[in-house]
C-alpha cells in the first residue's frame, strides 16, 4: 500500500508544486508525479512513509486555495471489504473500538497498524462489500472524544465477486493476530490496562495537581505515557474527589507517585499537617479476592511493603456506586509499592472473571452483558458503572434478551446457611437492592431444620432477571468469601417442569440429558421415581457455576417452550390423512 492517491488538486497545480511539498515535509517519493486534471498519484518507498504522508497532509495542507486530500491509491476492482480507520483516540479501549464497527456489519479481522502518529490506525475486513460501505459512509469524518476519524478503502488482493455473507450474525467472527487492549498504544513495549487506577484524593490539591493552566498534568501525562482524568464535578463540595488513570499498569503507578509526591509538597508548602493516605478505588466484586480467605493476601501486602491497609464496609455500598475506598497509610515509597500490589490482584481478578465469562456467554444467544453491571464501566474511567442502573420501565436498550415480553419463571437456588445474612445484608438492605436491581422477587425459605447445612433462595422473575439475580447471588458469595480464592462457586439449583415434559428432558436412553451436561458443563439430574407436586410438576436439579447453571437453565426452558408449542398445534380430525408437501 505504498500508492497514493491526492484529490482536491487545483487545476493550477503541477508537478514540481507537488514535489515541493512534499519536500517540504520531509516525505520521500520513489517516483515521479503523475498529475491529472484534479488529481494526481504518487508512488512511496514504503508503507510507513505511505502513511506518515496521508497524516502530515491530507486535510490540513494547502495547494493553490484548495485543501488536498490524501489517501491509498485503490483500484476500483480491489475496493471491496478491506477500510483504514484513522485518527482513532490513542486511549480508546478495544471493546469500544470493536463495538463501534460491529455496528455496521460482521468484522472478519481488525488488526492495528505500527505508525509513529500519535493517533491509532487499525485495518479492517468486513464480511460483505455494503457492509464496508456502509462503515465508510458512517465512520469518515465522525467525531470520537473530539478526534475525527478517516476512513478509506485499502486494496483487498483477494476481493471477488460478492456472495452470501458467511454467518449472519452482526458481531465480529474470526479475530486478526494477537493485539494490545488500546489501539493507540502498539508502538509501546507494554499493554494498556483494562482496568484504570481510580484515586481519592483531598479537594484542597486538585489545583496542585492540575497545575498552572494544566502544566502540571499535561507533564505527567506525557511522562508517564498515561490518560488522567480529574473528576472535579463530581460530589460538588465534597471533600475529595476522584482520579482516573488510564495507562500500562507501570504507567498508572508512576503517575500515582507523582501525584503523591505533589500532594505531599502542596501539604508542606501550606502547612498541612494532617496524613495524606493513598485512597485507591476498586469495584466491590474484585475485593473479596484482595482480602483472601481470613485476609491472608491483605496481610502479605501490608507486611511485604510495610503499609497499613484498610477497606470501607460494604454498607457504604449502594446499587448505584459499587466501588469500595482502600486507604494505604505509610510513606510514598511504601504506598506505592502496596498500590502496585493492590492493582495486581484487581487486575488478575479481572481477567480470570473476564475469561470465564468469554468461556460461556457466547453460548447464550442474544445475551447483552453490558446491560448487567457485573463488571466495572465499559468505558473505564466514567466512575460506578452505569450499567448498574436499570432501565426505566418500557425502556429496550438495556434489554438481555429479545424483544417481547419473556414468560416469569421460578428458581430455586441453594446457598450455604452460613451466606443468608450476607445476602440479606442490613436490615434487608442488600436484597431489597438485589430484588429492585433484577427486577425479580428474591425470597429465603425458611430453614428445613435447626442443622440445615443450605437455605433456598426463591427466585421470580424472567430469563432476564433470573441472570442478573443469580449472578449476583454467586458473586456474593465469593466476595464474602465463602468460598476459596482458587475455589469456583458452584450452587445447586432446582427448576420444576410438567410431569409430561421430564421424559423430553432425559431424552431416549438419556441422549438429551447427557448432551446438555456436555455442552453446559453442569451436572443435570432429573431424579427418577417423583411423586409430581399439586401442579403434576416434578423436580429437574442443575448444579455447577454461574455460566453452566444459566446455559442450562436456558435449555431446558427452551426445550418446555418446544413440548408447549407442539401441544398447542391443532390435532388433525381423526381419520383425515396428514398432507404430504408437493415436491417443487
Amino acid at each position: 500500500m505504498n500508492k497514493l492517491y491526492i484529490g482536491n488538486v487545483s487545476a493550477e497545480a503541477s508537478e514540481e508544486d507537488l514535489e515541493s511539498i512534499f519536500k517540504q515535509w520531509k516525505i520521500q517519493h520513489s517516483g515521479p508525479f503523475l498529475v491529472k486534471t484534479g488529481y494526481a498519484f504518487v508512488d512511496c518507498p514504503d508503507e510507513k512513509t505511505a502513511m506518515r504522508a496521508i497524516d502530515v497532509l491530507s486535510g490540513k495542507v494547502e495547494l493553490h486555495g484548495k485543501v488536498l486530500e490524501v489517501e491509498h491509491s485503490v483500484p476500483k476492482r480491489q475496493r471491496s471489504c478491506k477500510l483504514q480507520i484513522r485518527n482513532i483516540p490513542p486511549h480508546m479501549q478495544w471493546e469500544v473500538l470493536d463495538g463501534m464497527l460491529a455496528q455496521y456489519g460482521a468484522v472478519e479481522s481488525c488488526e492495528q497498524v505500527n505508525t509513529d502518529m500519535e493517533t491509532a490506525v487499525v485495518n479492517v475486513r468486513y464480511a460483505t462489500r455494503d457492509q464496508a460501505r456502509l462503515a465508510m459512509e458512517k465512520l469518515n469524518g465522525s467525531m470520537m472524544e473530539n478526534y475525527a476519524l478517516k476512513v478509506s478503502y485499502i486494496p483487498d488482493e483477494t476481493a471477488a465477486p460478492e456472495g452470501p455473507p458467511s454467518g449472519g450474525r452482526r458481531g465480529f467472527n474470526a479475530r486478526g493476530p494477537p493485539r494490545s487492549d488500546s489501539p493507540g498504544l502498539g508502538a509501546r513495549p507494554k499493554v494498556q490496562s483494562d482496568i484504570p487506577l481510580r484515586v481519592l484524593v483531598p479537594t484542597q490539591f486538585v489545583g496542585a495537581i492540575i497545575g498552572k493552566e494544566g502544566a502540571t498534568i499535561r507533564n505527567i501525562t506525557k511522562q508517564t505515557h498515561s490518560k488522567i482524568d480529574i473528576h472535579r464535578k463530581e460530589n460538588a463540595g465534597a471533600a475529595e474527589k476522584p482520579i482516573t488513570i488510564h495507562s500500562t499498569p507501570e504507567g498508572c503507578s508512576n503517575a500515582c507517585r507523582t501525584i503523591m509526591d505533589i500532594m505531599q509538597k502542596e501539604a508542606v508548602d501550606t502547612k498541612f499537617t494532617e496524613e495524606i493516605p493513598l485512597k485507591i478505588l476498586a469495584h466491590n466484586n474484585f475485593v473479596g479476592r484482595l482480602i483472601g480467605k481470613e485476609g491472608r493476601n491483605l496481610k502479605k501486602i501490608e507486611q511485604d511493603t510495610g503499609t497499613k491497609i484498610t477497606i470501607s464496609p460494604l454498607q457504604d455500598l449502594t446499587l448505584y456506586n459499587p466501588e469500595r475506598t482502600i486507604t494505604v497509610k505509610g510513606s510514598i515509597d511504601a504506598c506505592s509499592r502496596a498500590e502496585e500490589e493492590v492493582m495486581k490482584k484487581i487486575r488478575e481478578s479481572y481477567e480470570s472473571d473476564m475469561a470465564a465469562m468469554n468461556l460461556q456467554s457466547n453460548l447464550i444467544p442474544g445475551l447483552n452483558l453490558n446491560a448487567l453491571g457485573l463488571f466495572p464501566s465499559g468505558a473505564p474511567g466514567m466512575g460506578p458503572s452505569m450499567a448498574n442502573v436499570p432501565p426505566p420501565p418500557g425502556a429496550h436498550g438495556g434489554c438481555l434478551y429479545g424483544q417481547g415480553q419473556p414468560e416469569s419463571e421460578t428458581v430455586h437456588l441453594f446457598i450455604p446457611a452460613l451466606a443468608v445474612g450476607a445476602i440479606i445484608g442490613k436490615q434487608g438492605q442488600h436484597i431489597k437492592q438485589l430484588s429492585h436491581f433484577a427486577g425479580a422477587s428474591i425470597k429465603i425459605a425458611p430453614a428445613e431444620g435447626m442443622d440445615a447445612k443450605q437455605r433456598m433462595v426463591i427466585i421470580v422473575g424472567p430469563p432476564e432477571a433470573q441472570f442478573k439475580a443469580q449472578c449476583r447471588i454467586f458473586g456474593k458469595l465469593k466476595e464474602e468469601n465463602f468460598f476459596g480464592p482458587k475455589e469456583e462457586v458452584k450452587l445447586e439449583a432446582h427448576i420444576k417442569v410438567p410431569s409430561f415434559a421430564a421424559g423430553r428432558v432425559i431424552g431416549k436412553g438419556g441422549k438429551t440429558v447427557n448432551e446438555l451436561q456436555n455442552l453446559t458443563c453442569a451436572e443435570v439430574v432429573v431424579p427418577r421415581d417423583q411423586t409430581p407436586d399439586e401442579n403434576d410438576q416434578v423436580i429437574v436439579k442443575i448444579s455447577g457455576h454461574f455460566f453452566a447453571c444459566q446455559l442450562a437453565q436456558r435449555k431446558i426452558q427452551e426445550i418446555l417452550a418446544l413440548v408447549r408449542r407442539q401441544q398447542q398445534q391443532p390435532k388433525p380430525p381423526s381419520g383425515a390423512q396428514p398432507q404430504i408437501p408437493r415436491r417443487k
